[in-house]
C-alpha cells in the first residue's frame, strides 16, 4: 500500500524521538532514536536535530512530526514550551526544505490521540473519548465518533480555582512542589472533574509518563467516566505523527483529482 512506511518524529520538551513506522499495523520498523531537544528549541537548532534523525535512517520517504503547538495546515500558531520564533512559520514547508523529505506537521497531543484511537486504548470506541497526556505540561485530545477535534489545548484552560490547568496539575508541578500522590491526585481530579463538566466523555485515556503510575493515584479520581492508561506509552507520538502524515497525504491526493 502506498506510503505504508513513514518516519514518525515526536518533538518533545526534553527530547526529539524518531522511528520508521508501519502505519498499517502501528509497528516500529527499527529501534527508535532520541536526541535532546536544543535549549530554547529555536527553528534552526530543531531543524538540525531533525536532519540528523532523518539522516540516521537514510530516509527519503514522507515524515510526520508531532509538534508541541497548535498547528493549522502546517503553520505553527502557539509556542508555550518552544521558541516564539516558530509562531507564524510554515513549519511543514521549512522542514521539507531542510530534510529534502515531504514533511507533515500535527499537534503532538493530537498525534498521540491518533495512535491510541487506531492501535491503542481507544481502538473501536465510538463515543466521546478524551485523551490527556501528562508530563511537563498537559496535552489534550478529543475524539467524537472517531473524528478528531484538533488543537484542543485544554492544558491551558483556566480552572474554576483561577489557575491554569498545567500550572496546577501537571507532573512537573507534582515534582516541583514535591506533592504526594494523594495530593497531586486530588489536583488532577479537580482538572478531570472540570473536563467532565464541559465534555462528558465516555472514556478518558491517560497518556504521558504518568500513565505508568496510574495505580498510585487512581483511588483519588472521583469522576463518572472510565479512566484507563494509554497502551502505546512513549511510542504513541511517533506512531500517531506517522498516521496523521498518511491521512494528510491521502487528503492532498484526493483534492488534486
Amino acid at each position: 500500500m502506498k506510503y505504508r512506511e513513514i518516519l514518525g518524529i515526536d518533538f518533545g520538551g526534553s527530547g526529539i524521538k524518531a522511528a520508521p513506522i508501519d502505519v498499517i499495523d502501528g509497528k516500529l520498523l527499527a529501534e527508535r532514536q532520541r536526541i535532546e531537544t536544543p535549549a530554547r528549541a529555536e527553528p534552526d537548532a530543531v531543524a538540525r536535530v531533525i536532519r540528523e534523525l532523518v539522516g540516521f535512517y537514510k530516509w527519503t520517504l514522507p515524515v510526520g512530526i508531532g509538534f508541541p503547538s497548535v498547528v493549522q495546515r502546517g503553520v505553527i500558531r502557539t509556542a508555550a514550551n518552544i521558541s516564539e520564533k516558530w509562531i507564524g512559520m510554515d513549519a511543514a514547508t521549512f522542514l521539507t526544505k531542510e530534510t529534502n523529505c515531504s514533511v507533515h506537521i500535527v499537534n503532538d497531543a493530537d498525534a498521540a490521540g491518533y495512535a491510541e484511537m487506531k492501535f491503542g486504548a481507544g481502538e473501536n470506541h465510538r463515543g466521546v473519548v478524551l485523551l490527556i497526556t501528562v508530563g511537563t505540561g498537559i496535552g489534550t485530545v478529543i475524539f467524537s465518533r472517531r473524528k478528531l477535534i484538533p488543537n484542543s489545548e485544554l492544558g491551558h484552560i483556566i480552572l474554576p480555582n483561577g489557575q491554569e490547568a498545567e500550572k496546577y496539575a501537571s507532573d512537573a508541578v507534582r515534582k516541583k512542589l514535591d506533592l504526594s500522590w494523594d495530593e497531586w491526585g486530588a489536583r488532577f481530579n479537580d482538572y478531570l472533574t472540570y473536563m467532565q463538566q464541559l465534555f462528558w466523555p465516555d472514556l478518558i485515556i491517560i497518556g504521558g509518563g504518568i500513565s505508568r503510575k496510574l495505580d498510585k493515584f487512581m483511588h483519588t479520581l472521583k469522576i463518572k467516566a472510565p479512566v484507563v492508561p494509554a497502551k502505546l506509552l512513549n511510542e504513541a507520538g511517533m506512531i500517531g505523527a506517522a498516521v496523521a502524515a498518511r491521512k494528510t497525504i491521502k487528503q492532498m491526493e484526493l483534492s488534486q483529482r
